[in-house]
């Protein structure tokens, strides 16, 4: 008896209540993934994992070309294999082309370098000879989510081959003769606890945002977050027809979003005063102005707005900041949410509405 492909039903991110600050940095990354990826870091069972399954449910389809490792796009040539390319150099008929859903893959803390970046392929060197190669877990991420569940944990030159892939969006592979250079532009999404360690202040720069999540304390919202997942948990399809509507008009927004993206304008007195809030917080670097100049623009595209406001910026500052802030050996008092608003607010002033 053949056994039929049966689709895990996914919680639905609208049914997910409280952690909007993580809902918020993986939605204006689905819209720009130019922002960095996103770190979240909290306590155990406050659904990190939960949210950022829920997040690829809400993503239109992809156009890809079929059979494809690398869901080449034939209208990027950023998003293209070499083989594409190639095909399309040649004669664009011979290429098929198919809808798919944007790729989510989870890379396991024991992951090795060559599964994650690609190897020889054993198979064809022994049976036919010849080099050829085998595409790894970044060839696959390319155009969607890598989700790495305690990246803290994860070994540091690995979290450096990720992030450097996902901030130049290609991966280059050097092994026994064979030199590849593919696509793998992707959304880097790393979660992890506090308690079993921090990344180093390099790597967490290299984060285009970051998230804290937090264990609700309020009985009466723990009590419907339980109510919630008990009744997904006993009936999905109907627990997701309840959520249909809004899950309709939230996947209408992202999508709506993006389109909207490049028009979106940023004005000269905001870049500056961007700049010169970053500066006075000491932030090492120019990764700091540049995620905040990208995440402000994606923050009006999802408000359905051609113009960056303070409203904009406000949200998403702390955001892009909080993990970029050195922190101070003999502690203090002030958080760092409170000292980057702070200084938003002095800067802004001008411009806040109340």
């Amino acid at each position: 008896m053949a056994i039929k492909n049966i689709n895990t039903p996914i919680f639905p991110f609208t049914a997910i209540r409280g952690q909007e600050e993580m809902k918020l940095a993986l939605l204006l990354n689905t819209i720009d993934p130019r922002i960095g990826g996103v770190m979240v870091m909290g306590d155990r069972g406050t659904g990190k994992s939960t949210t950022i399954r829920a997040v690829v449910d809400l993503l239109p389809e992809i156009l890809v070309v079929k059979d494809d490792v690398f869901n080449s796009s034939i209208t990027d040539q950023d998003l293209m294999s070499d083989d594409i390319r190639k095909i399309l150099y040649k004669n664009t008929q011979n290429i098929t082309l198919t809808y798919k859903k944007v790729p989510m893959i989870d890379l396991p803390l024991g992951a090795t370098e060559d599964r994650v970046c690609g190897t020889i392929d054993i198979e064809k060197a022994l049976t036919k000879g010849i080099k050829a190669f085998e595409p790894g877990l970044l060839a696959k991420a390319n155009r969607g989510i890598l989700y790495v569940d305690e990246v803290n944990l994860l070994d540091d030159h690995l979290v450096d081959i990720l992030l450097d892939s996902a901030a130049s969006g290609w991966n280059t592979v050097e092994r026994e003769g064979v030199s590849i250079k593919h696509p793998a532009r992707f959304v880097l999404v790393g979660s992890g606890n506090p308690e079993e360690g921090e990344l180093r202040p390099q790597l967490l720069d290299r984060f285009g945002m970051h998230a804290e999540i937090k264990t609700v304390c309020d009985a009466l919202i723990r009590f419907k977050v339980v109510e919630e997942r008990l009744k997904f948990d006993r009936n999905p399809e109907k627990f997701l027809d309840k959520e249909y509507d809004n899950l309709k008009y939230i996947r209408f927004t992202i999508k709506k979003a993006q389109y909207l993206l490049p028009k979106v304008k940023l004005s000269y007195e905001f870049r500056l005063l961007i700049s010169q809030v970053c500066s006075e917080l000491n932030i090492e670097g120019l990764r700091g102005d540049i995620v905040i100049n990208r995440a402000a623009k994606a923050h009006a595209a999802l408000n359905d707005n051609t113009v960056v406001g303070a409203f904009d910026i406000v949200n998403i500052i702390v955001l892009c900041l909080r993990h970029r802030l050195r922190k101070n050996p003999l502690g203090s008092a002030v958080t760092s949410q409170d000292k980057i608003l702070a200084l938003f607010v002095e800067k802004f002033n001008d411009y806040i509405t109340f």
